[in-house]
């Protein structure tokens, strides 16, 4: 073996290796007859580039898969990219400006979209090749593309059977428009930003019936004054006693001349503002509501980059006067922008003395996560999916148990969400992504097929002749076609044998900002078209924060790239800390100092291998591990026993940090520090029986450890794997391939008392002496010790004075005065310590060492019951006081015990 570990130089081979044995691929002949397991990856954009999400996020999915694998199961992991109609369109829309070529429209549709597909041939897709650097064993012989020709075909499929079913319809209705894009964005891509702004009031005119103004104002108040153009009413309070008169009479809008009516409706506010609301129902989803219970107009008054539209405007113009005064307001107003427009509407208003006073306003304004425009609801024609309905069998799966969420807790979130769901537009104004399968004829019927030839052969049908179709220009949100991922990769709409074997699959690994978007729609849609649940659970993991526990951010610049991580100290170390920290519900505070803390594991392994080929620990092939006679290698062998079971249960019950921690203290703390330490006598004793059955054991064991942390540290493991490979009868198989660890009966509970109380015991007394600051050797004594003890302590006599530095063991009935005391199983030990240390001086100084603490303590404790410093505190500072004061407890804790045994 090399002297160091260096990971740069093995991963590209290992991976090179799993690649042409296929490791990874489903449906291996000698598996035909296993039970199946699955899980589908939640498919990264293809404009995408790992970052730490995803890095956690394949990281749990691989240990999940390799784990299974190993336990001899047939496993598919199903890769693939989704196309991201928005992201995409925008990255080769962006570079076309960059090169000054020209842009979509002038290029055309046909034309933009051979530039789409040769982008992704040449640049799309890198996050497959990262993802391969992290280890993930996908099958990626069935890497699908939410574009590819079986996926579009099974597309086309759902929308017109929806269609059919009556669960997919077109409606006119209000949607968040992006003035940039061009195009309807989903309500869960509009991100809520907090703005300094204003409110502006103004004075809207009573009339009489003549239409005469009475010299009566209502004053409403607005965030927006350029909407007023399109109000079509004032609501109040049904019991506001200041509006009840009003209720039913007209107000003379303003700029415009158009008489509109004053309703009581709940949705008015009396303990707000004015208590009067101007009800624009074509530009604010609430008046939208209000205007459809009260049958009022909808008036939209901007174009699709929101501009101000008025002059060849029919609905603005209809029921409307003619007057200078509207003359001079599409005049003055007309093809603005609509911030521009909105300061001269202002303007306007305080020239006709109707502007009563602007207010500073802190309010919510809603931006759009792809391209940061403000979003503008825009009443359009879309086409819209019955998600109430679709909703009904997912909430019951979840709620009946055959689909379960880990944690638990987040259930509430898809209740919450599934049980107030309204109707889902999946049309977006895009050339990029799935065309919506509809044509149209001269007199506007619609003809929704899977194909156009289907389209001509309906529309023959319905008129008698062949007509010309007008394709539906519009494509299909993004999240269509990614919930229909579990089953359309499986290669549905065909009823494929992969179909049958895989699904539904065992485990979907997602974060907790998607359960909206692609889980709930998962569901949906895997009830609808297959009467099956996609997946059994669903693990949601946490976010990864930086070290001080805030959320990554560029403009913060606390970003860590997964990437560099990997340059720098491997995979395995970035995995292992990933899964290490990913307890349950709890965000993982990420340090590089935690990754490099894994390389050093990783080196520890390697070092401990290198000591057994260095003292000729070779697999014996015979080799059985109940037949051991000598103590240790029982009880080493027990201890790999004990904690295969123990990361067996974590990760079947998905606790991730508790298998990563059971691994790490076998390893690192049980193998590493004490076996090692304690075999060395017997690996560089007489040759022999003994020998030999600790060489045995060695080899035995590290192949346990390989196959334990195999999911955790694949490259690693599987080198090692090799190495030893080459000492002892052929491998059958890579690591990989190997199965999981078999030791069920081998713990052995006599040797563990043994070799459990001399580790204890040599810890303990290493603990005391560094907490006393204890140097020199001292005497140990057994107090009141039986026959059996003593005869273990003269066993392990030389390896306890070695490793403890005492300069003798003695036994006594009594503990001497001046002794510090320790418990160990229950036996008590005494060190004497009469003119060894000054017991007044250490008590003293533990005494002190433990009122400083305690002082820490109680400033942070004052800190915290603070509600002034908790407003003002950062999430991070917060939570680093936290950790100073557990950390400052747990000394404590320490010190007191210390001080307790010098009473």
């Amino acid at each position: 073996m090399e002297k160091t570990f260096d990971p740069a130089s093995i991963e590209s081979r290992i991976r090179d290796v799993w690649d042409d044995a296929q490791a990874f691929r489903a449906g291996r002949p000698e598996r035909a007859q296993a039970a199946p397991y699955s899980i589908v990856i939640p498919p990264p954009n293809v404009t995408g580039s790992l970052h730490m999400g995803h890095a956690l996020n394949n990281t749990l999915q691989d240990i999940l898969v390799r784990y299974h694998r190993m336990k001899g199961e047939d496993v598919l992991w199903q890769p693939g990219t989704d196309h991201a109609g928005i992201a995409t369109q925008m990255v080769v829309e962006r570079q076309l400006m960059e090169r000054q070529e020209p842009g979509r429209r002038e290029m055309g549709r046909e034309k933009f979209l051979e530039r789409v597909w040769e982008w992704k041939a040449e640049s799309g897709g890198k996050i497959v090749e990262q993802l391969k650097r992290l280890g993930a064993s996908c099958d990626w012989s069935r890497e699908r593309f939410t574009l590819d020709d079986g996926l579009s075909r099974a597309v086309a499929k759902v929308f017109v059977q929806l269609y059919r079913d009556g669960l997919l319809y077109k409606d006119k209705r209000l949607v968040n428009w992006d003035p940039v894009l061009h195009t309807a964005i989903s309500d869960l891509e509009v991100l809520q930003q907090e703005v300094k702004g204003h409110l502006w009031r103004f004075k809207y005119p009573v009339v009489d019936d003549a239409g005469k103004e009475t010299g009566e104002f209502i004053v409403v108040a607005t965030t927006r004054p350029e909407t007023m153009l399109g109000d079509t009413a004032v609501a109040v309070h049904p019991e506001d006693e200041r509006y009840k008169a009003l209720v039913g009479r007209k107000l003379r809008l303003p700029l415009v001349g158009r008489l509109i009516p004053i309703v009581a409706d709940d949705y008015s506010d009396p303990e707000k503002g004015t208590g009067a609301v101007k009800i624009t129902p074509a530009h604010d989803f609430n008046d939208f509501e209000v205007g459809k219970r009260h049958g009022l107009r909808l008036i939209n008054i901007l174009d699709a980059q929101a501009r101000i539209a008025l002059g060849a405007n029919a609905d603005f113009h209809e029921g409307v006067e003619p007057s200078g005064e509207l003359a001079a307001t599409v005049a003055a107003l007309d093809g603005h922008d609509r911030f521009a427009a909105r300061k001269l509407v202002v303007e306007m208003m305080e020239e006709r003395c109707l502007l009563d006073g602007i207010d500073d306003h802190k309010h919510m304004v809603p931006h759009g996560d792809r391209s940061n425009a403000v979003m503008e609801p825009r009443l359009t024609d879309q086409w819209y999916v019955d998600a109430k309905t679709l909703a009904q069998p997912a909430l019951a799966a979840v709620r009946e148990g055959r689909t379960t969420f880990v944690p638990k807790n987040w259930e509430k979130t898809y209740f919450d969400w599934l049980e107030n769901i309204q109707p889902w537009c999946v049309s977006r104004q895009l050339w990029w992504g799935h065309r919506i399968p509809a044509w149209y004829d001269a007199d506007g019927n619609v003809y929704v097929e899977e194909s156009e030839e289907a389209a001509h052969i309906a529309a023959r049908s319905r008129t008698g002749a062949d007509v010309t179709l007008t394709r539906d220009e519009d494509v299909l949100d993004t999240w269509f076609s990614s919930a229909l991922w579990p089953f359309s990769t499986l290669g549905w709409p065909d009823e494929t044998p992969e179909l049958a074997r895989f699904y539904p699959t065992n485990v979907l690994v997602t974060g907790f900002d998607i359960i909206f978007f692609w889980v709930a729609r998962m569901m949906m849609m895997g009830l609808h078209f297959r009467q099956e649940i996609p997946f059994r659970d669903v693990y949601i993991h946490a976010l990864v924060r930086d070290e001080k526990g805030a959320k990554m951010s560029k403009s913060k610049g606390n970003v860590i790239d997964p990437l560099h991580l990997i340059d720098e100290y491997g995979a395995d170390a970035l995995r292992f800390t990933l899964a290490a920290m990913a307890a349950q519900g709890r965000d993982i505070k990420l340090s590089t100092q935690r990754v490099e803390g894994y390389r050093n594991f990783a080196t520890k392994l390697w070092n401990a291998s290198r000591f057994a080929e260095m003292n000729g620990c070779a697999r014996v092939a015979d080799y059985d591990p109940r037949a051991n006679r000598i103590t240790l290698n029982r009880w080493i062998v027990g201890e790999a026993a004990r904690t295969a079971a123990d990361v067996s249960a974590a990760i079947d019950a998905y606790r991730f940090n508790d298998a990563a921690g059971a691994a790490y203290r076998f390893v690192w703390n049980i193998f590493c520090d004490w076996y090692v330490e304690l075999s060395k006598p017997l690996l560089t004793g007489a040759d022999g029986a003994e020998k030999d059955e600790t060489r045995a054991t060695t080899a035995f064991v590290l192949d346990q450890i390989y196959a334990l942390l195999h999911p955790f540290m694949p490259f690693l493991t599987e080198e090692l794997w090799a190495i030893k490979g080459a000492d002892g009868p052929r491998r059958e198989s890579l690591l990989v391939l190997a199965a999981w660890p078999s030791l069920e009966g081998l713990e052995d509970a006599e040797s563990e008392s043994e070799i459990g109380w001399v580790v204890e015991l040599i810890s303990e007394i290493r603990s005391l002496r560094a907490e006393m600051n204890l140097n020199a050797e001292t005497e140990l004594l057994l107090i009141g010790a039986d026959p059996g003890l003593q005869a273990r302590a003269s066993r392990w006599e030389e390896t306890i004075r070695k490793l403890a530095r005492q300069s003798k063991i003695g036994f006594a009935d009594a503990a001497p005065k001046s002794s510090a005391q320790i418990i160990v199983r229950g036996s008590v030990v005494a060190i004497p310590l009469e003119g060894v240390i000054d017991l007044s001086a250490e008590k003293a100084r533990l005494t002190k060492e433990i009122a400083k603490l305690e002082g820490e303590v109680k400033k942070v404790d004052a800190k915290l019951g603070n509600p002034g410093f908790l407003a003002k505190a950062d999430e991070d500072v917060i939570e680093e006081h936290k950790e100073r004061r557990d950390e400052a407890l747990a000394r404590i804790e320490k010190l007191t015990a210390a001080l307790g045994r010098l009473a």
